[in-house]
């Protein structure tokens, strides 16, 4: 079981970006799918994470800017982030709390491999 992340990139104060992570492999089910970020010099944080039954918490500093969604036909989970400030300069990475297939109902706490998110002008 793997997590691929993709669409970070290089945006201007104000900008937008979606990020996307799909997971792949021996997947019975998804449980709950989030993102985190890290910028440098600093711990692992929570942005948004997303339950299997769709309960969302993001954290105080995106809330009203970014949105997480899921789709489960696809085993994605994305970012929608608007109104990008500077100081969400990061590395994002994605997670996902997954039941394995085979060997059936292991439980997988996995992590894609990061994308980098720079805001500036």
């Amino acid at each position: 079981v793997q997590l691929q992340a993709s669409g970070g990139g290089l945006v201007q104060p104000g900008g937008s970006l979606t990020l996307s992570c799909t997971a792949s492999g021996s997947i019975f089910s998804i449980n709950r799918m989030g993102w985190y970020r890290q910028a440098p010099g600093k711990k692992r944080e929570s942005v948004a994470v997303i339950s299997s039954g769709n309960s969302i918490t993001y954290a105080d500093s995106v809330k009203g800017r970014f949105t997480i969604s899921r789709d489960n036909a696809k085993n994605t989970v994305y970012l929608q982030m608007n109104s990008l400030k500077l100081e969400d300069t990061s590395v994002y990475y994605c997670n996902a709390l997954i039941t394995s297939s085979q060997p059936m109902g292991v439980l997988l706490d996995k992590w894609g491999q990061g994308t980098q998110v720079t805001v500036s002008s």
